[in-house]
């Protein structure tokens, strides 16, 4: 093993998950759980913002290419109702691509102050243009002049050629905050599973998964089954 690697596997051994100094791991009963996992996922991701998790609404994205190869990417969750989850990037950015080929993902939650977890999987739609703009247009100066400097997956020559292309975007998005950006869209995923994880000091992890019944079109429809999961 050369010493990089055995460093490595020394920093891995030493460390912990769900240290009782920087995590609590409350208890979470089924049973009671709400019939809709929307209710559950409002409660737990108050519950995460309350204990202090540290960027609670930035999940992992699962998709996968057109030779069904995964891939995966930490985003910005923009919403979550009775239309699906939603985040939002460029349709010709890597991973708007992907869900041009392939419409169909995975979001992964993981608030380790808590030792919880979800996962959300189901079909993506895209908003219609004017609702992605609206969404890119309601956030932060910084977020527009992001999403004006563009070009996102793109191979870059050279940091200064990304210096200039952002301090322009900036300039514009300053002057124009309601400059327009075609490919900026709103995407949704309509779950059609939702996994909540609680994780246990003694290994018996609560696993709650919600399934959409009668669901095989894909289209949201039929109500929800709850069933437990061996952790």
């Amino acid at each position: 093993m050369g010493t990089d690697a055995h460093r490595l596997d020394q920093l891995l051994r030493s460390l912990r998950v769900w240290d009782p100094q920087a995590t609590e791991l409350p208890a979470f009963d089924p049973a009671a759980a709400p019939a809709d996992p929307l209710d559950l996922f409002t409660a737990w991701f108050a519950d995460a913002v309350a204990a202090g998790q540290t960027e609670p609404h930035t999940p992992s994205l699962a998709t996968s290419d057109e030779a069904g190869l995964p891939d995966v990417r930490t985003v910005m969750l923009h919403g979550a109702d009775a239309d699906g989850w939603s985040f939002a990037t460029h349709a010709t950015s890597r991973k708007g691509r992907q869900l041009t080929a392939r419409p169909y993902a995975a979001l992964g939650f993981y608030w380790p102050v808590l030792g919880r977890q979800v996962r959300v999987r189901g079909p993506v739609t895209a908003a219609p243009a004017a609702e992605s703009a609206a969404d890119l247009h309601a956030r932060s100066t910084g977020a527009l002049a992001a999403a004006l400097t563009g070009r996102q997956s793109e191979v870059l020559p050279s940091y200064d050629a990304l210096d200039r292309a952002s301090r322009a975007a900036w300039e514009r998005a300053g002057r124009e905050p309601d400059a327009p950006v075609p490919t900026w869209t709103l995407y949704r995923v309509r779950a059609r599973e939702v996994e909540f994880f609680q994780g246990d000091a003694r290994r018996r992890h609560v696993r709650l998964r919600y399934r959409r019944e009668g669901d095989e079109g894909g289209d949201g429809g039929g109500g929800w089954v709850r069933e437990l999961l061996w952790p």
